[in-house]
């Protein structure tokens, strides 16, 4: 019987916050995009392109890594009971 309860539980939690996983594989996957955003931009910044073209594009990697940081800290957070 522990397999019902645990499969119970498990089917508890999905219908409470349904596509969380997703969410959070989402949240991953934009999060490592704009990591990869803030490495290209940053190589250019040091390669001596001009700053003015380059830190707006790069404060805007930056806030995309945050929020999903954030957004998937959030959701991990529900999942604990916070």
């Amino acid at each position: 019987m522990p397999n019902n309860k645990n499969q119970f539980e498990r089917l508890k939690a999905e219908a409470e916050a349904p596509y969380r996983g997703l969410r959070k594989f989402i949240y991953l996957g934009l999060g490592a995009s704009g990591l990869i955003g803030v490495f290209i931009f940053s190589l250019r910044l040091l390669a001596g392109y001009d700053p003015a073209e380059i830190l707006p594009n790069l404060a805007l990697q930056l806030g995309v890594v945050a929020l999903m940081a954030g957004l998937f800290r959030w959701e991990s957070g529900k999942n604990r009971g916070d």
